[in-house]
């Protein structure tokens, strides 16, 4: 059993505003959609929210080694958005070639992240844990061939029309679960990996008088990534991400479905899985086993469709750049510049934000068991 995780202190100014509720990250999805949407430019903001508390098994059995872990952190989300709170990370088991729980979805490359103080990290990435259960027939390291099925799930705004009496009866529902692959190959410190998914949405009209408005539509994506090493801990983080409906699998990006005019008379609404790419360019520097540094860029774009608002969110941009000194084995601390800009639809406006964090983190890592040799 491995018993581990970190303290970690967060603080910092934010020269902009953003969203309240997440005060101490960086999402250009937050930032406000119009002049003083969130009061008045620059405020001092600090937390413990990233501090995590895990534990991992492994039990030997008949069938193979039996792998568990079970992972929180301080970081609330959802209804408990801006609290420092339980949030789940994993809870995940696998024995053999199938695992079932909650973990990274097989979608995503979670070695694209960067070394960051920041919490929420690049916009433009697959970022989503998910319930799912998954077959592994390769699963050795950076050689990896994963199939899940995925908790199915996703948003929709209603744009101009959302005052619409005729929408009040129409209900989402999800009447499959999403499907997800990943092929990875690589060596000790590099990878070179293609993952994709699909999913069917669908939504019900459950009063239909004088039009039925209810659909069905068709999500998917693919999402191509790479770790490449250089010099001897040095690593250059890249990857690039187009699909359409998938937004919810993405790390930092509005609804899934928008609503567009169909142009018939017995049924003038439908939904669009709207059109995303995102990115991500990281290069993480270690200049000696005390010293590091990551820089780099992400983006996401999103292609709205007429029935949005004017100020709905179209694209956002960040990019980052610290450096870190780890003065003992289990001890960091550090700076970081960050900067995050949103892009509206069709309104003209855009928003720059710029923070300076500053970050304490103190590791603890204790093992039980083992065998004996």
């Amino acid at each position: 059993m491995d018993i581990y995780g970190f303290a970690q202190l967060d603080m910092g100014y934010d020269t902009g505003q953003n969203d309240p509720n997440w005060f101490d990250v960086m999402r250009p999805t937050k930032l406000p959609a119009f002049e003083n949407e969130f009061g008045r430019n620059g405020r001092f903001y600090s937390g413990v929210r990233q501090s995590r508390f895990g534990v991992k098994g492994y039990l030997p059995t008949p069938l193979g080694e039996l792998k568990t872990i079970f992972e929180f952190e301080l970081f609330g989300t959802g209804v408990d958005a801006g609290q420092t709170t339980f949030r789940l990370r994993h809870a995940w088991g696998e024995l053999e070639h199938i695992g079932a729980g909650q973990s990274w979805s097989p979608f995503m490359d979670p070695d694209v992240f960067p070394n960051s103080l920041e919490y929420w990290g690049p916009n433009g990435m697959v970022f989503f844990r998910n319930v799912q259960v998954r077959y592994m027939p390769i699963n050795k390291g950076n050689h990896q061939l994963y199939f899940a099925l995925e908790r199915p799930g996703a948003s929709a705004d209603l744009g101009v029309i959302a005052n619409r009496i005729e929408l009040a009866n129409v209900q989402a529902r999800f009447p499959a679960p999403d499907m997800s692959a990943r092929f990875r190959w690589g060596g000790e410190r590099g990878h070179v990996q293609v993952a994709g998914i699909g999913r069917y949405i669908a939504w019900d009209d459950l009063n239909p008088v004088a039009f039925n408005l209810g659909g069905h539509t068709w999500g998917w994506g693919v999402n191509l990534s790479s770790n490449v090493p250089v010099a001897k801990k040095d690593v250059i983080k890249l990857s690039a991400t187009y699909g359409h409906g998938v937004e919810n699998y993405m790390n930092d990006a509005p609804v899934d479905i928008a609503p567009v005019a169909t142009g018939n008379p017995l049924r003038p609404i439908d939904g669009d899985p709207l059109p995303l790419f995102g990115m991500v360019a990281f290069y993480d520097r270690y200049w000696s086993d005390r010293w590091s540094s990551s820089v780099g860029y992400s983006m996401l774009n999103i292609n709205n469709t007429n029935l949005q608002l004017a100020s709905e969110f179209h694209r956002g941009q960040y990019g980052l750049a610290n450096l870190l000194y780890y003065p003992a084995k289990n001890a960091m601390m550090g700076g970081e510049f960050q900067w995050g800009r949103r892009a509206n639809f069709k309104d003209g406006f855009d928003f720059n934000d710029y923070r300076i964090q500053l970050g304490f983190r103190y590791n603890f890592d204790y093992k039980l068991g083992g065998t004996a040799e």
